[in-house]
């Protein structure tokens, strides 16, 4: 049968169910004892699903797309840290080759950003007018996994502040496409503007949302919007203000309003019911490997521990539509030392990280 893993002490399966051990047979996940096991290692701790950073940038940096190598080592460090399944957010760079590699975690991607003209960071994103969105977006529908990325706002030159990326017309047909296609639509939001036409034109997911309010909270919870709200990286809006001051006032004013009710938004919005996911940023400014800090932000923000956990494990996991620790699923897990439901910084110190079944940390 050769080596069988048994993981023993509290599994949590759920929010509401946690069993005392499960089995790894194949690289599987069974809750049965094996009637017959070659040598067996055992781990003995909480185990939870592989984390999932929903919000993850592999095969990117501050400049652009980066090599293979560099993009192997940015997987590696998610790896280290509990997130065994990556939402990539928009990648430059081709990844499929990780997809053959049993030891990097699982990526689902939605292909290239896709930005208006001069309006985004500069070697990321398909930059275009809105008479080519259509056409870009059924392109990177059929890259991706599942996923398109669009660059709902930024900062506007003749504005001096951030303003919508897309008129109304051209982000739904756009939405439509991929829908049509089979593909769910985010956007990178940070301010207030472009959030309704894009919940009204029918979009899955928006990334970041530092702009929701009163007005647009309840649009997202009636027709269930999640939100990424990345707060590690909202913590860098002052800094990036500090840098634009000079050029344009008006915009760093607007980014540190958005910092300093980042806590008040994210909670409005979990109140209200819009679904919250955890998602990092890591790729661009951000070092990859901060899961465990963006559970944290959002516990810290007003979500419970439990919730805050489900929206990089149980929840996250259904959301993407990829198993956590049912019975016969790849043995995806981490496990650690201390009860992460009673203080979720027990996540930045995992003892154990499994992946298809082996142990890799």
């Amino acid at each position: 049968m050769g080596e069988v893993l048994h993981v023993k002490g509290r599994v949590l399966v759920g929010p509401d169910d946690v069993r005392d051990e499960l089995w790894v047979v194949g690289g599987r996940i069974s809750y049965e004892r094996p009637r017959a096991a070659g040598e067996v290692t055992t781990v003995s701790g909480w185990a939870l699903p592989g984390l999932v950073d929903a919000h993850c940038h592999v095969g990117l940096d501050a400049h652009g797309p980066v090599d293979d190598v560099t993009s192997e080592k940015q997987a590696l460090t998610d790896r280290e840290a509990g997130a065994l399944l990556i939402r990539d957010a928009g990648s430059p760079s081709d990844t499929r080759w990780i997809d053959e590699r049993e030891d990097l975690p699982k990526v689902i991607r939605a292909g290239r950003h896709i930005a208006r003209t001069r309006r985004y960071i500069r070697n990321y994103a398909h930059e275009i007018e809105p008479d080519e969105l259509v056409a870009y977006v059924a392109r990177e529908a059929v890259r991706g996994d599942g996923w398109v990325k669009l660059v709902g706002d930024w900062i506007e030159r003749e504005a001096g502040d951030l303003t919508p990326c897309w008129p109304r017309g051209a982000v739904e047909a756009a939405i439509a496409e991929a829908h049509r296609l089979g593909a769910r639509v985010t956007a990178h939001c940070f301010a207030e503007d472009s959030l309704r036409d894009l919940v009204e034109a029918g979009i899955d997911c928006v990334e970041h949302a530092t702009g929701l309010t009163e007005e647009t909270i309840p649009l997202f919870a009636e027709r269930s919007v999640a939100i990424v709200p990345t707060l590690v990286n909202i913590a860098t809006f002052p800094r990036l203000a500090d840098g634009g001051e000079a050029k344009f006032p008006r915009w760093s004013a607007h980014m540190r309003r958005l910092y300093e009710r980042r806590y008040d938004t994210v909670r409005a919005a979990y109140d209200a019911g819009v679904p919250v996911y955890v998602g990092t940023d890591a790729g661009g400014s951000l070092p990859h490997g901060l899961v465990a800090a963006e559970v944290a932000e959002l516990v810290k923000a007003g979500i419970p521990a439990l919730d805050a956990l489900s929206a990089t494990a149980w929840g996250a996991r259904r959301w993407l539509g990829r198993p956590g620790l049912e019975e016969g699923a790849p043995a995806d897990l981490v496990v650690y030392a201390e009860d992460p439901r009673a203080d979720v910084r027990a996540l930045a110190d995992p003892l154990r990280v499994v992946l298809n079944g082996r142990i890799c940390a």
